[in-house]
């Protein structure tokens, strides 16, 4: 079972289709997914949601579904990614109309919260590409510390960054 986290104004919910037109209105809008291998065409976009749902399934771990409170609208996603041999991550992804405004800081909060208290991780670790400036600035917010520079198998190398449990 996928637990349901909830903090100030969001709810952690599993990914459902529910939460198809927060995939597609990100992953197909160029600007906001470039850095998410998009932009992509609505039936890869319906595969990662799958994906997401699946990772639950498969690893015991995934990404939410990141829902406002305020009127249950969907947003982005937060959570852990692990591709086939490469480190697991916290990862997230917000809506254009979302961002700025604490959402992803909030949400990654709760899932590190979840990753050290309920999953009992010693460790989480997070990574992105050199040129995304937003998540490398997101990740210092957290309080994220560089521990060492990982080639990773698309033949790009990345920084490893551990995040500490929050306060």
């Amino acid at each position: 079972m996928i637990p349901i986290i909830e903090t100030e104004r969001l709810r952690l919910v599993p990914p459902s289709e529910e939460c198809f037109e927060a995939y597609e209105e990100f992953y197909t809008d160029k600007e906001a997914s470039k850095m998410y291998g998009g932009p992509i065409k609505k039936e890869q976009v319906w595969s990662r949601l799958k994906a997401d749902l699946g990772s639950w399934h498969l690893l015991g771990f995934g990404v939410w579904a990141i829902q406002l409170k305020s009127d249950n609208s969907y947003i982005g996603t937060c959570g852990f990614w692990q591709g086939k041999d490469w480190p697991r991550e916290l990862t997230w992804w917000v809506t254009p109309e979302g961002r700025g405004k604490g959402i992803a800081t909030e949400a990654s909060n709760a899932a590190l919260l979840h990753a050290y208290n309920e999953f009992k991780w010693n460790i989480v670790e997070t990574y992105m590409d050199d040129e995304n400036i937003a998540a490398r600035a997101l990740v210092e917010r957290l309080g994220g510390k560089k521990t060492r520079r990982v080639q990773f198998n698309d033949g790009l190398s990345r920084d490893i960054y551990a995040l500490p449990k929050p306060a």
